[in-house]
């Protein structure tokens, strides 16, 4: 009865937002309270869980996500964006700028948080579609979210990735090794078939987009006139680039075992935005002046309460949904027979992380969970490790929809309404998992 409640309970979400044009916080608390009563955990542990999801979501990444939104909105005021626009528009011509996009998220951003990459990544994501005749925004959002998780779950060292690869003992070059293959060949495939389904009619702007008045305030506030002055890319690229490579080096110094407390407080992600803030704050007080500066900082303030809010209700329901026990019930559905067939082995890997991803809506702790399911039979299952560890992956890709808070931030960042992000990032997350389990089934052939 839980996995039936837990299904209702997000069907309704969608339904009272699509459907009934209900705000998604009040439909997510809904489906929360419906959830936590009905499926008999009580008055008392429902709203403990609601509150302490809240809370818990709020203090992983409730300073990630003011610190980066406020820097892009001081960024956006000096004109930092359309300078890296530009330069990037001057590279890569404009109906590649999706594949760049996601190309450069699944390979060279991985180490990074998906909420901070989604954060620093979101502002060049809508300032370069309109570079794109047609669904720019679409398309570019598609490419985003294909790009952050493929890189999450595939490439060492996504926090995902390591976390399957520790779970069930497999050498994380190994992972490494199949995984820089797999996973950037799943984006580009991927991007290229949402592309095809873009120009088929599958967005409809008038309804997918969602005009967010402090983004649009935050943007046109960054429009800056012909003959403004404007820094350097070197200098607009300095406050997001100089995050990225101190959290990078803190993982790989941790990966090799190099690391110590002073690494460890370079590398965290808290202080590594807030010495970006710290920089987009300095460049915009010396292009645009201290009343300026203030006003894009109130301007980021407005947008920063609107996103933590509505990521902070969708942790809630997650909470609430682990409070419920869901995860442990579908641990005890499955089982692996010895003598089943190589591809039968990876589709049961692939089918528990798909449904615990679903059900839990986190794509790191449906790949643990599941894992921390096969583990303990890894033996049994004749194929490699490594890619069983890789069908996992593939799984936990499938579908990341409302019961994620990452859904809410992708959504409020990008501008556009429930209906868009169930279009773009269900739609491609759930495109990526199914592109990606064939090139598995491939890995375990020739592995």
């Amino acid at each position: 009865m839980i996995a039936l409640h837990t299904t209702i309970a997000i069907a309704a979400i969608i339904l009272l937002i699509i459907r009934a044009k209900v705000d998604p916080i009040i439909a997510l608390v809904l489906g929360c309270l419906y959830l936590g009563l009905a499926s008999g955990i009580g008055f008392e542990k429902t709203v403990d869980a609601i509150t302490s999801g809240f809370g818990d979501i709020m203090a992983k990444i409730g300073l990630l996500i003011g610190f980066g939104v406020l820097m892009g909105a001081l960024l956006h005021r000096v004109g930092a964006f359309k300078v890296m626009v530009e330069a990037l528009v001057r590279v890569v011509p404009a109906n590649r700028l999706p594949y760049a996009l996601a190309m450069a998220l699944a390979t060279i951003a991985p180490s990074i948080y998906v909420d901070v990459q989604v954060v620093l990544a979101a502002p060049v994501a809508r300032s370069s579609s309109k570079f794109i005749s047609k669904d720019g925004l679409a398309w570019l959002s598609g490419a985003l979210g294909t790009g952050i998780f493929c890189g999450y779950v595939f490439v060492i060292p996504g926090l995902a990735a390591i976390s399957i690869a520790g779970l069930l003992k497999v050498p994380l070059g190994t992972y490494l090794i199949y995984g820089i293959v797999i996973g950037p060949l799943t984006a580009l495939i991927t991007v290229w078939i949402f592309r095809r389904m873009l120009a088929l009619g599958w967005w409809d702007a008038t309804k997918d987009e969602e005009e967010s008045e402090a983004l649009a305030e935050e943007e046109a506030a960054g429009e800056v006139r012909d003959g403004a002055r404007r820094p350097s890319l070197l200098l607009a690229i300095s406050p997001i680039i100089v995050p990225l490579l101190m959290i990078a080096f803190g993982a790989f110094a941790d990966l090799a075992g190099k690391s110590n407390a002073f690494i460890a407080f370079i590398g965290n992600a808290n202080v590594a935005l807030f010495l970006g803030l710290l920089g987009a704050y300095a460049i915009a007080r010396r292009f645009v002046g201290t009343t300026a500066s203030a006003d894009a900082f109130s301007d980021g303030l407005h947008t920063t309460g609107e996103i933590l809010l509505v990521t902070g209700v969708g942790g809630s329901l997650g909470a609430v949904i682990k409070a419920t026990g869901l995860a442990k019930l579908l641990g005890g559905l499955f089982s692996v027979n010895a003598g089943a067939p190589i591809v039968l082995s990876l589709l049961l890997a692939w089918f528990i992380a798909a449904v615990l991803h679903l059900a839990i809506g986190s794509v790191s702790v449906a790949a643990i969970t599941a894992a921390g399911i096969i583990a303990p039979i890894l033996g049994s299952i004749p194929v490699a490790p490594v890619v069983v560890g890789l069908a996992i992956a593939s799984g936990s890709l499938f579908a990341l929809q409302v019961n994620s808070n990452f859904f809410w931030m992708f959504t409020s960042l990008l501008g556009l309404s429930t209906r868009g992000g169930l279009k773009t990032m269900t739609t491609v997350t759930s495109i990526a998992s199914l592109v990606s389990l064939p090139l598995v089934v491939v890995a375990a052939l020739v592995s």
